[in-house]
């Protein structure tokens, strides 16, 4: 198996196997945009997971196949058959989880092109025939960049565009109403066991009084339909000395993307959400205390992240950023605690006071290349 692929002109057709998380699709949207800038005639399909379809089903140009990530067999089947009359001239295996890798066996292609070995897992190697070459150390992103390099792709467009249906807006319009700058947090990760990326309520609470106070800001809480997320929301607008508009669960995704594009900044963990803040175009404020957020932090906001993760590894774990293995996380209940309420309101403040044009910047900080977009 070779570790590169080249093409000597655009394929006919090429199929996307990437179906989740909200974050990581949300990420494969730019590298679909620089394919449509620079292979036009290409046909584009996407295999992506049923929930996430919901945010990214009707991009211009790309047929989306939704895949229910829990149908096991039947699903694949299901996938097979909707697809049993094309062949693509080549598929990007863009997951490297087990049902992704099975979902892949859908689709007939001729070029498979996958991870190099020291990204892939769950046997990723047995369901491609082509891989990228290794480019360690580099956030999520670039990774799936990296696909486009080894096709001899090595420009970016780094747009999103994700179309916001006029409903959403008008959703986004009601809830949110006036000319008061908003402030969106999205407390809570997503939920599963040893997590320990949220934040404490109080400390939100506390930023959110702030934003009310000090900027004059309308304060809206964003989130899932989990119990355990509508809970979390609940415990924020409690411990809050101001009324929040309180949405946790009660938006769709596209709802969720127009609430943020009405936004004037995000205070968010590391969570798919902050990745639909960098989509909308507006400030995230990453609050990253067990994970290396040059490796997933919202993407066009480094400068605003809160980074606590470096002195959370000496601490808990004994090692250094430079030591550890890329993406090793901080298992500990206490690690969040060392993000500080001035830590954000500090960030807050210099977000508020960087006027519009730039108030995203490319991942500039330790490997990371998204500052080189012409690579």
């Amino acid at each position: 198996m070779t570790n590169s692929h080249t093409v000597s002109s655009p394929p006919r057709s090429l199929c996307i196997v990437r179906l989740s998380a909200i974050g990581d699709v949300t990420h494969v949207v730019p590298v679909i945009r620089t394919l449509q800038h620079y292979w036009p005639e290409t046909a584009l399909t996407w295999v992506v997971g049923k929930v996430e379809a919901g945010l990214v089903g009707d991009l211009p140009g790309v047929e989306v196949v939704p895949y229910e990530k829990g149908g096991g067999l039947r699903e694949l089947r299901r996938l097979r058959s909707r697809l049993s009359d094309r062949r693509f001239d080549l598929l990007l295996q863009m997951q490297t989880a087990l049902r992704a890798n099975v979902a892949g066996l859908g689709v007939r292609a001729d070029t498979r092109l996958g991870y190099d070995p020291g990204r892939s897992r769950n046997g990723h190697g047995l369901f491609v025939n082509r891989r990228i070459a290794p480019n360690p150390r580099r956030h999520v992103l670039d990774g799936l960049f990296d696909f486009l390099r080894a096709m001899g792709i090595r420009e970016r467009d780094l747009r999103w565009e994700i179309p916001v249906p006029e409903e959403a807006r008008a959703f986004a319009a009601e809830h949110l109403p006036g000319t008061a700058p908003v402030l969106a947090i999205n407390p809570c990760s997503s939920v599963r066991p040893r997590n320990w990326r949220n934040w404490y309520p109080e400390r939100y609470a506390a930023v959110a009084d702030y934003a009310v106070r000090e900027h004059g800001m309308q304060v809206v809480l964003t989130g899932g339909p989990s119990p355990q997320e509508q809970a979390y929301g609940q415990s924020v607008a409690d411990a809050m000395a101001h009324q929040p508009v309180n949405l946790v669960g009660r938006t769709s995704l596209k709802q969720l993307l127009a609430v943020l594009e009405r936004s004037r900044a995000l205070v968010a963990p590391d969570t798919g959400p902050a990745h639909m803040g960098t989509a909308a175009g507006i400030p995230v404020i990453g609050l990253f205390g067990t994970s290396n957020p040059y490796r997933t932090g919202p993407y066009l906001s480094q400068q605003w992240a809160v980074n606590r993760y470096p002195e959370n590894l000496a601490r808990f774990a004994d090692t250094s950023v430079e030591q550890a293995a890329w993406g090793q996380r901080v298992r500990h209940a206490e690690a969040m605690g060392a993000i500080e309420v001035t830590d954000v309101t500090a960030k807050l403040d210099a977000v508020m006071a960087h006027s519009g044009e730039g108030a995203v910047q490319p991942a500039c900080g330790p490997g990371s290349s998204a500052a080189r977009e012409n690579e």
